[in-house]
């Protein structure tokens, strides 16, 4: 499976919080908490997003050593006997990740619309060479 990149047709913002030397965390992280929320599985979680376990697994190790207490349980055991699960400073981070998005895009809201009023009708030409390349499928940098 290939990710599809977070392409709204409206405007919307991408919040990336970045804790210094801690690390980052930003919608590709908070998605696959959800979906490890969900379930129960990382290694669902990540075929659900286009990664690997491998890269899923890195992931969840990045948010564990990033906050003062992990914020994902695993069991081994492979089909049928393994899982995990968010533990409660899991669900806290999750929650309060989304709740500076709604903050942001309420505060955002006038000055998007106003900037989206700016935009030019039609197609609009291929961008020239920006910062970087965008994270492909089964990429969640953030």
């Amino acid at each position: 499976m290939t990710r599809t990149p977070d392409r709204p047709a409206a405007p919307g913002l991408r919040i990336r919080i970045v804790f210094g030397a801690a690390g980052l965390m930003g919608p590709g992280k908070a998605e696959l908490l959800e979906r490890i929320a969900g379930t129960g599985s990382i290694a669902a979680a990540g075929r659900a997003m286009g990664m690997s376990y491998k890269r899923a697994w890195m992931l969840v190790e990045t948010l564990n050593a990033m906050f003062d207490r992990p914020v994902v349980t695993s069991t081994r055991g492979g089909r049928g006997r393994g899982g995990a699960a968010l533990t409660e400073r899991g669900r806290e981070v999750l929650a309060e990740y989304r709740a500076v998005e709604a903050a942001a895009r309420d505060g955002a809201a006038a000055h998007v619309a106003r900037l989206r009023g700016w935009l030019r009708e039609g197609p609009q030409p291929a961008p020239g060479p920006g910062p970087g390349p965008e994270p492909g499928p089964g990429r969640a940098e953030d």
